[in-house]
């Protein structure tokens, strides 16, 4: 621990590598058109039924799990949402919803958010993505990764070492062909303030995805139930869209669908099955 006269007792620590290909991707997104949505949803059934659940069986099933299970099959239902561009002139559009999501490790003693991405999403069940994500928090990690892609681990630990002008240059060249920017990063970011905190608000996220949610905290507040005041959970959420590939009727019939989804407690009467629609 150094003292300067003035200033303090302070030190100096070693930048986190593993922050490295966060800050790069992020850096791609400046010339991207977002809209912004501040929204609440009433998640009371959703909550009940995980806690029912666990009181059932002694499973516990994550928020994020579920909000996640949500996501993929809205986004699975309004596919403009989490397309990209092509070229200049052409959109494409997935099938499969591929969602990264942030994972707190400790990494050189320092925590630090790592992302994991969850394939398919659509297609899996809440339990399915769940043990993903439990999986990922109890990987040993020690150096710059992509937590549950043992692919990625040896490339990303070249990248880092890479001087910066040249990382930019793979970038570009690398993200010119949307099919290689979803293997790398899915469709979809999920970030969640409220993951690690208990802080409420509409978290603003930087991204480079086509669809990115920043998730607040959940908060008890009085709600209407059929002309009637009740205490209800309310999650605080943030959307961003890519306008450059998405307008604002599908983007809010996408909405609409998502807040249906996780005000009725979808896919949580049976978390064993699949679910398609």
């Amino acid at each position: 621990m150094k003292e300067l006269n003035d200033i303090g007792h302070y030190k100096i620590i070693e930048f986190p590598k593993v922050r490295i290909p966060t800050l790069d991707f992020l850096s791609l997104g400046a010339k991207k058109h977002y809209v912004k949505g501040l929204i609440e949803f009433d998640v009371t059934e959703g909550r009940k039924k995980i806690r029912e659940h666990e009181k059932n069986t002694g499973q516990k099933i994550s928020f994020t799990s579920w909000l996640l299970k949500c996501i993929g099959q809205a986004a699975s239902e309004y596919k403009e949402v989490h397309s990209m561009m092509m070229g200049k002139n052409k959109i494409i559009q997935f099938e499969d919803v591929d969602i990264s999501v942030a994972v707190e490790k400790i990494v050189g003693g320092i925590r630090t958010p790592i992302p994991i991405v969850i394939r398919k999403t659509n297609k899996k069940t809440i339990k399915q993505i769940n043990e993903e994500i439990r999986k990922a928090q109890a990987e040993e990690t020690s150096e710059p990764t992509l937590l549950g892609n043992h692919n990625m681990k040896k490339k990303l630990k070249t990248y880092v070492a890479l001087p910066k002008f040249i990382r930019k240059l793979i970038l570009k060249s690398k993200f010119r062909d949307p099919r290689k920017i979803k293997q790398i990063m899915g469709t979809i970011i999920v970030t969640s303030v409220g993951m690690f905190g208990k802080l409420y608000g509409w978290p603003i996220p930087t991204t480079t995805h086509p669809l990115a949610f920043g998730v607040g905290a959940i908060t008890k507040k009085p709600g209407v139930i059929e002309d009637k005041i009740e205490i209800r959970e309310f999650l605080a959420i943030t959307v961003l869209f890519n306008h450059d590939v998405v307008d604002g009727a599908p983007a809010t019939r996408f909405i609409s669908r998502l807040g249906e989804l996780l005000e009725s407690g979808f896919g949580l009467l049976n978390l064993e099955s699949f679910i398609f629609f």
